[in-house]
């Protein structure tokens, strides 16, 4: 039996992806949490062989979210089942320590399958992903890709049309860190303000494909 952690923010989600899951006789979802902290809570307390994650979740989420929980549970094999579409982060989620990852309109089926691959072991990612993995996916003319793991979730937080000050409070971090995190983000990408880096997020398919 597989023993998935769901990890999701809204409770309809979770609902939804209990039933799909309930429908497979050799998966079964041993607890769920709705934030950042309760996943690590949960993963302290019990042993999973998947955990089942959104990367927008309150508290700590994304790409930090991933590596927090490789370091309490190095063996714990994670799926990445997120709005944002691959462009934006699978690349980056694998870097960070997960298995696998899919997109919410992925099909059951779909899901089922990624779950059983990565438990046995294997790795679910698009060829599109993989490329940007190992490197192939074009560096040259894509400098968003020299951007930090934090960097780039400031990024695409300026890009969703959050403030500073916002930003700030949903990563746990001073106002100060944020702009200097702007200010690097800016000068890295050759870029001189907000504007332009919308531009460039637009242009590169770095904001949320269905937003």
């Amino acid at each position: 039996m597989i023993r998935v952690l769901l990890a999701d923010d809204h409770g309809l989600v979770r609902e939804g992806l209990r039933g799909i899951l309930a429908k497979a006789t050799d998966i079964e979802v041993t607890a769920e949490a709705a934030t950042g902290d309760e996943v690590l809570a949960r993963v302290k307390q019990a042993e999973f062989d998947v955990a089942l994650l959104d990367l927008s979740m309150p508290g700590l989420s994304g790409l930090a979210l991933i590596k927090r929980v490789k370091l309490e549970r190095p063996k714990l094999r994670i799926l990445v089942l997120s709005m944002h579409g691959e462009k934006q982060y699978a690349a980056r989620a694998l870097k960070a320590g997960a298995s696998g990852y899919l997109t919410k309109d992925s099909a059951a089926a779909q899901l089922l399958g990624a779950i059983r691959k990565i438990a046995a072991g294997g790795v679910q990612i698009s060829e599109t992903a993989a490329a940007q993995l190992i490197g192939e996916g074009g560096a040259g003319d894509t400098p968003h890709l020299a951007l930090s793991d934090r960097e780039y979730e400031v990024l695409r937080q300026i890009v969703a049309g959050r403030s500073v000050t916002e930003i700030a409070d949903g990563l746990h971090l001073s106002v100060k860190t944020v702009s200097t995190h702007k200010a690097r983000i800016l000068e890295k990408l050759d870029l001189t303000g907000t504007a332009e880096l919308v531009r460039y997020a637009i242009e590169h398919g770095l904001t949320d494909e269905r937003g």
